[in-house]
């Protein structure tokens, strides 16, 4: 059976898919995108990544085109058409194939699902190393703390760091303040307090972020969001990765540096089983 994809209209083949030789996003990386999870069929914080992505259409003037409810109603019809409960999704959204001026645009929508990949198991039980990243997000920038398709950049900093065997680079600002990895977020424990860059630094917000800030204040973990630098970052006791599909990742080392003793500190594995408990609560079909 050939795998399904949902393109603006509805399902097709995926070999059948096509987009427009003029598409904005195409030829100028203008448009959005959403990397989703599903668990037992039901795809996690939703709601969290359809606001994300009409707050960012918004704010850079790309047209959605679509209501919320065709949207949600698009990706459960992908799981379906392709028998996945436990998947990764992505949604797409591009301004669509460039026209004259006077004539409307009609955006792009592309929603694609495969079987979920988990990370390896000793990632989480022994943490990761991760790099410094050799360039800089400049605040400045319009598109930086919007999850746009123009992820070049993102792509070259994340193969450096595969290239020196680690598994992200850190991001840091031109004024050299502690930003994000290359996907994903990033947060350090100092004392048992949980830090994490403001979302003005600016950093993607994430919704494994979100979901991160909430269960720390559940878990009874004091989190400060402030601004951080290189020294904070070798001062932590433990530091993680978030995003939804690694869910919390351990850093144990940066580059030479050991963080802390160099195991997967307390803080972080305290989260690590309430973002599992999370997703299992969230994604049951009978709540």
């Amino acid at each position: 059976m050939s795998d399904k994809v949902f393109l603006d209209d509805g399902l097709v083949d995926i070999e059948k898919a096509c987009i427009s030789v003029t598409d904005s996003g195409f030829l100028y990386g203008a448009g959005l995108f959403e990397t989703m999870r599903s668990c037992g069929g039901v795809v996690f914080a939703l709601e969290d990544h359809l606001d994300r992505l009409f707050f960012s259409a918004g704010a850079l003037s790309i047209d959605v085109g679509y209501e919320r409810q065709y949207i949600t109603e698009a990706l459960y019809k992908v799981l379906e058409a392709n028998e996945l409960t436990d998947a990764r999704l992505r949604l797409t959204l591009t301004g669509g194939p460039m026209s004259e001026p006077e004539e409307p645009r009609k955006p792009t929508l592309l929603i694609t699902a495969a079987k979920l990949q988990s990370y390896p198991a000793e990632y989480y039980t022994k943490g990761v190393m991760v790099v410094l990243c050799p360039f800089r997000q400049n605040r400045a920038d319009p598109v930086h703390g919007h999850k746009t398709t123009s992820y070049f950049s993102r792509m070259i900093a994340l193969d450096h760091a595969h290239r020196n065997r680690a598994a992200e680079a850190l991001w840091f600002t031109t004024d050299n303040r502690l930003a994000e990895g290359c996907i994903s977020n990033v947060f350090l424990v100092r004392d048992s307090v949980l830090y994490t860059p403001p979302i003005a630094t600016p950093v993607l917000a994430g919704v494994a972020r979100k979901a991160v800030c909430q269960l720390s204040l559940q878990n009874s973990i004091e989190l400060v969001e402030k601004d951080l630098y290189i020294s904070n970052v070798l001062d932590a006791d433990e530091i993680f990765l978030t995003n939804v599909i690694m869910q919390i990742m351990p850093i144990v080392q940066v580059e030479k540096h050991t963080v802390g003793d160099g195991k997967v500190g307390p803080v972080t594995g305290r989260l690590q089983k309430s973002f599992d408990e999370l997703i299992q609560r969230e994604c049951r079909k009978d709540k």
